[in-house]
């Protein structure tokens, strides 16, 4: 693994290190980090397709092309974990609370 890809996931377990710390409060519930995780990305992937522009009107006319990318990257992501989650399953299942 590169150092690049050692920082990448170093930055995601940071990530889920804290979703995690917030999954232990027993008034919330899972789904509900989850989905303040979710919004919590989107935001930031709002302004930093932000910091591409000058104007909004830029930024409006780029705003499918910006979307198609993050839906794209999502897919395959998401892809890639559940395979993972499948297959690995009785592992994973085991080691969580």
């Amino acid at each position: 693994m590169s150092d690049n890809q050692k920082a990448f996931y170093d930055r995601a377990s940071e990530l889920i290190k804290l979703a995690n710390q917030q999954n232990q409060n027993t008034e919330i519930q899972t789904g509900e980090v989850s989905a303040s995780f979710m919004w919590a990305l989107a935001r930031y992937n709002a302004w930093f397709g932000s910091t591409s522009f000058e104007t909004k009107e830029q930024m409006q006319s780029k705003k499918q092309e910006m979307m198609d990318y993050y839906l794209a990257r999502y897919k395959e992501m998401i892809d890639a974990n559940l395979d993972d989650y499948i297959e690995n399953f009785d592992h994973y299942r085991a080691t969580q609370k």
